[in-house]
């Protein structure tokens, strides 16, 4: 889901207006791209899922800080976003839930064989989702298909599972 190979490109937010970071964290050159997920039915029809960078920064530290102060203009009762830090080459590096003023980390998978059981349960989800659709539960199918996001979020580049998995835990 986050790890496309589709070039991203630093533009403004969902509402249209550039982030609020600090005028550093825009240079194209930082390794580690802070994105949100886009996954409204007129982008993903237009081919515009793609994600939508709010910054680079320079450290992964950094672009967890800049989830958390991305967390923090959120306003209250909104839906949680998807925000996914992803590396120079697109690869996912570490992904979470953000709302209210606070982002939720998916622990990155520890291997293959996880790997492939978040995979399915993902896709048992959003098949779960489709038939809830069809059943005229929209509400329900949101909720399924944002579980299933979740899980896919914890699908990190295996370059970077155990230093994202290390990361958290300094976080923590």
């Amino acid at each position: 889901m986050f790890d496309l190979p589709l070039p991203t490109h630093l533009t403004a937010d969902a509402r249209g207006v550039p982030p609020h970071f600090p005028s550093g964290e825009t240079d194209p050159n930082h390794p580690f791209a802070l994105s949100l997920s886009r996954r409204a039915p007129a982008d993903l029809m237009s081919g515009r899922a793609v994600p939508l960078v709010l910054a680079r920064f320079a450290t992964l530290a950094d672009a967890m800080q800049g989830a958390i102060d991305h967390a923090e203009g959120i306003v209250p009762d909104a839906p949680p976003q998807l925000l996914a830090i992803l590396d120079r080459d697109q690869r996912l590096v570490l992904a979470g839930a953000a709302s209210d003023h606070a982002v939720a980390w998916c622990h990155p998978v520890a291997s293959a064989a996880e790997a492939r059981g978040v995979v399915t349960e993902a896709s048992q989800l959003r098949a779960q989702a489709g038939r809830a659709s069809a059943w005229g539960e929209p509400d329900l199918a949101q909720r399924l298909r944002h579980r299933a996001d979740l899980l896919d979020a914890r699908l990190v580049d295996p370059l970077w599972r155990a230093f994202a998995a290390r990361a958290l835990q300094v976080a923590a």
